[in-house]
């Protein structure tokens, strides 16, 4: 069975070498242990337990137990770190040549998971800004997530971005030694993961919302000297011109210039998608001595309400055709609207995380995980989003699925789980004890039936 299923030109064979390629740091049977689990998520078409996937699936692919799936998923030893690295390893392969240069994104972002029950580690009551339920506090847990977005080619010869979650981070109010990590100081732990593997040679731009947009996200880009930031900021964020220039006279220079209000931007003639734009560089507190790119938006010129963006990148700094992508409002950033592209980019950052975020809670179980441990919850929700990006990720990578690329992950997913439904099955079927009397060529039969090529992915 062993030879039939895991060979190279099987659905099974071919998602078991790149999910046991990511999960490096950690022992030979464990890997194989969270490999296997991985391909049940996509066969199952989700998790509604560590049981069920295991009397559906994993009893007839592996010989493991029950309790050696719980034990990879509570207990085991697993260096995080070096499985993010592995991700974004394997998410960089999917950029073309002809897009080596143009940047990629690390969207940070948070979600919130409602749990039912206060027997999970670290559930606590927290507070939902986006609540329909009419009360803006559920039971449940917080987490941190880290997306990469990178540049690819579409089946029509333009470009998009592709975003590819990397990992979720649980965030606990009070950590049982009395330490506390913020969301801040998780989102920043995960970026300096990630950068490592990225290197030092291309552009990256971390994309978070008003409440990333804190001083320790700005440390972030004198650390790496090729990291940049655009974030939405607070509306009420202190703005300064620049220095004006020393007039020699004696004295202390000024270290900044007037302050500036959100109200002083004057904004464009006409509308650059659904809103006005206006653009200044300016100095704050959050980044002391670098100037910024500011952008305010309005969708009343006269009076209504304004957001506020800033970028520590100018447009003039970014490496990219704007006329080759698909989807607006980049691609209708022309001469006489670049020096918005800053805030066009910021765009990518919906795609990253929230789209990503809606299809792993509706389609991918990613609300329905039943451990009790903080370490069980978090590699759960890391194998289930590891299923997740390998069905965004493999069509760019593997030319076998290019055909998928205008696909959703939940189509590709339904496709390949039917194929390794089917092997398994196959395989299972050949180690019945009436066949081992049977002729030499049923195994052939075997064979060509789980790894010919009318059913490899």
């Amino acid at each position: 069975m062993s030879n039939i299923l895991y060979h190279k030109n099987t659905a099974f064979g071919k998602l078991y070498l790149f999910f046991y390629k990511i999960f490096r740091g950690v022992s030979a049977p464990t890997r194989h242990l969270l490999s296997t689990f991985a391909l049940s998520i996509i066969a199952m078409l989700g998790v509604e337990s560590v049981r069920n996937n295991h009397r559906g699936f994993l009893a007839r692919a592996t010989e493991k137990s029950l309790n050696a799936f719980y034990h990879a998923l509570s207990y085991a030893k697993a260096d995080h770190t070096r499985f993010v690295k592995q991700l974004v390893s394997e998410t960089l392969r999917a950029i073309p040549e002809r897009l080596s240069t143009h940047p990629v994104f690390l969207c940070v972002d948070d979600t919130l998971i409602e749990k039912y029950g206060k027997h999970f580690e670290n559930v606590s009551t927290l507070f939902d800004h986006a609540s329909h339920s009419g009360s803006g506090y559920l039971n449940g847990h917080c987490f941190v997530s880290l997306t990469l977005s990178v540049p690819v080619t579409g089946p029509s010869g333009k470009s998009r971005f592709l975003s590819c979650p990397l990992a979720y981070r649980m965030w606990v109010k009070e950590q049982p030694d009395g330490t506390h990590k913020s969301k801040l100081d998780l989102a920043a732990e995960m970026i300096r993961q990630a950068m490592p593997a990225i290197g030092d040679g291309r552009t990256v731009i971390v994309l978070c919302d008003s409440w990333y947009a804190k001083a320790t996200m700005f440390s972030l880009t004198k650390e790496f000297k090729n990291l940049d930031l655009i974030c939405n900021a607070r509306i009420d964020t202190a703005m300064y011109a620049p220095a004006p220039e020393r007039t020699g006279k004696r004295g202390r220079p000024r270290l900044h210039g007037d302050r500036v209000s959100p109200s002083d931007f004057k904004l464009t003639d006409r509308k650059i998608g659904d809103y006005y734009l206006g653009h200044r560089r300016v100095l704050t507190n959050l980044m002391k001595g670098t100037v910024l790119e500011a952008f305010v938006t309005s969708a009343d010129k006269e009076g209504g309400a304004r957001r506020l963006f800033l970028s520590t990148i100018p447009a003039s700094g970014l490496q990219l055709f704007c006329a080759d992508y698909e989807k607006a409002p980049i691609n209708q950033t022309g001469s006489g609207q670049f020096e918005f592209l800053p805030y066009m980019l910021y765009s990518v950052r919906w795609n990253g995380t929230e789209v990503g975020y809606y299809e792993q809670k509706t389609f991918w179980s990613l609300r329905k995980y039943m451990l009790r441990s903080r370490n069980g919850i978090e590699r759960m929700l890391n194998v289930i989003n590891l299923a997740y990006t390998g069905m965004k990720l493999l069509p760019y990578i593997d030319a076998d699925l290019s055909s998928f690329r205008d696909a959703s992950p939940q189509e590709v997913r339904s496709t390949i789980g039917r194929q390794i439904r089917e092997q398994v099955f196959i395989a299972s079927f050949g180690k019945g004890g009436e066949v081992n009397i049977n002729s030499p060529l049923f195994f052939k039969w075997l064979d060509y039936n789980s790894y010919g090529k009318e059913t490899a992915a």
